[in-house]
């Protein structure tokens, strides 16, 4: 749902703290620009504002099923998705700006620049309290054509990189204008500057 908001211009940024596969369970930048892979593993309706409901099926469409159809709407609910043989690339994006926050009131005042529930951002800020939570502002672009990826079983499981086996070129239009991006990265600015821990 997050790679889907990206490539609509829902959503510029992403938190992260480190998916459970990461090395040494810490989030690192490792790439400044990367392609944005659609995963199913934490796709339920309990952390989507309910304005981007209708966009979570939508998500499902990214994944190319066993039997060929996305998984019905119950599932998505009990968060019991099957993973698909495959997934469909259709945006990249590069790092703009990055920061690290600790105050819940900052998250909070991000909450029109990603489209899960406000309770579930602050959950992943939460999470592994002593951690500050990483705030990434991304400019993504769609491709020309989606690219079609098998899913192999090393890209499985909670984590923030995979290395494709494919060589795809960094090409595309921005989802947004110039303008656009550039007022909401001073407005991301504003508000993630100001929560900025300081170093111990």
């Amino acid at each position: 749902m997050t790679v889907r908001a990206l490539a609509e211009g829902e959503q510029l940024l992403t938190l992260r703290k480190g998916g459970i596969r990461e090395e040494n369970k810490h989030f690192e930048i490792e790439h400044d620009r990367f392609f944005l892979y659609p995963t199913f593993d934490h796709q339920r309706n309990d952390l989507v504002r309910q304005s981007h409901l209708p966009e979570l099926a939508r998500a499902l469409e990214e994944g190319v099923w066993p039997d060929r159809e996305p998984p019905a709407e119950a599932l998505i609910q009990d968060g019991g998705i099957p993973q698909p043989d495959r997934v469909r690339i259709r945006a990249w994006a590069e790092v703009s700006a990055s920061y690290l926050i600790t105050d819940p009131r900052a998250i909070d005042a991000l909450s029109p620049y990603y489209i899960w529930t406000p309770d579930y951002a602050e959950k992943r800020l939460a999470w592994k309290r002593r951690h500050p939570l990483h705030v990434i502002v991304l400019r993504t672009y769609r491709i020309p054509r989606p690219v079609t990826v098998k899913v192999r079983p090393e890209y499985q499981g909670c984590r923030s990189w995979i290395d494709l086996y494919r060589d795809l070129p960094f090409e595309g239009t921005p989802v947004l204008s110039d303008d656009e991006f550039e007022r909401a990265s001073e407005e991301i600015e504003a508000i993630a500057s100001d929560a900025v821990p300081v170093p111990a």
